[in-house]
């Protein structure tokens, strides 16, 4: 696939940092121009740091070092009209946006019998209303083309519930049902809508300090060591965590040309996980 993006325009949100990142360059490295969007904000109702303007600095060098030009945003995904003028600048710069990665995402755990309305509407928002938002302003365009590329990022909880994942599973259950409806809904346009369902990658939104304390709440700083059992356990396969390239090279693939024909499709990238669920 070296050459595959040649010429092609392709739009990450959450880009500054982990999985938008890796997607972000791979899709730079095979020969897309790319366009970058980060909220760059932290929230009251996120346990751990977002991404930073130096995060997302950091990912247009990368990118810029494959020679490859690159427009940098920041934008909440949440927010239609943001969304719209990430649109509008990247059309103004490129002409176009043949593929969209609606890649930001949030998580925020809490038992749903004392998780306040802002968690669950922080997690809602980003995770399901972003991907809507990310769909919605990208199809008009892609319509009028006659081509488009949609790659939306679900979970492995998007396929099953979990302790304390109440807000997080049903924005990645709702992201599965939105791919399927707006694959019906542009199947005529030439438009593909496909999702891809991580288990726990190594990102930051994994690692970190407060997401260790509620696995292993008996000691006082948790390591990384003493949490990969218990993220292992999650996994059907004995590994704690994946790297980000492995989403990564599933989303080059449902991006590509060659993938014509599928679409509606969820492809989980979970350490076997998905042979404990049902489709």
């Amino acid at each position: 696939m070296e050459h595959a993006f040649d010429g092609q325009v392709a739009l990450v949100t959450g880009g500054a940092r982990g999985q938008g990142r890796a997607h972000a360059l791979a899709f730079a490295e095979r020969g897309a121009d790319v366009v970058l969007c980060d909220r760059l904000d932290g929230s009251p109702h996120v346990d751990y740091p977002l991404a930073t303007e130096e995060d997302l600095a950091e990912t247009v060098r990368m990118v810029e070092a494959t020679g490859r030009r690159v427009l940098a945003l920041r934008a909440d995904t949440a927010d239609r009209g943001a969304m719209e003028h990430v649109v509008t600048s990247a059309e103004a710069e490129f002409g176009r946006i043949d593929i969209a990665v609606a890649n930001a995402g949030v998580s925020i755990p809490s038992p749903v019998q004392s998780m306040s309305s802002g968690r669950w509407d922080e997690a809602i928002g980003t995770n399901l209303t972003g991907v809507f938002n990310t769909i919605a302003t990208v199809a008009p365009g892609m319509i009028a083309r006659g081509y488009g590329r949609i790659v939306t990022v679900s979970s492995m909880l998007g396929r099953s519930g979990g302790p304390n994942m109440a807000a997080y599973a049903a924005s990645k259950w709702g992201v599965i049902g939105l791919t399927k409806s707006s694959a019906l809904d542009l199947a005529d346009h030439g438009i593909t809508v496909n999702a891809v369902a991580p288990g726990n990658i190594s990102t930051p939104m994994i690692h970190n300090h407060a997401l260790y304390s509620h696995l292993r709440p008996d000691l006082d700083n948790p390591t990384p060591e003493d949490v990969a059992p218990v993220f292992e356990s999650l996994h059907a396969q004995p590994v704690p965590w994946l790297e980000p390239f492995e989403v990564s090279r599933v989303v080059l693939f449902l991006a590509s040309r060659d993938s014509a024909h599928i679409s509606g499709i969820v492809v989980p990238i979970d350490a076997g996980t998905a042979a404990r669920v049902t489709g």
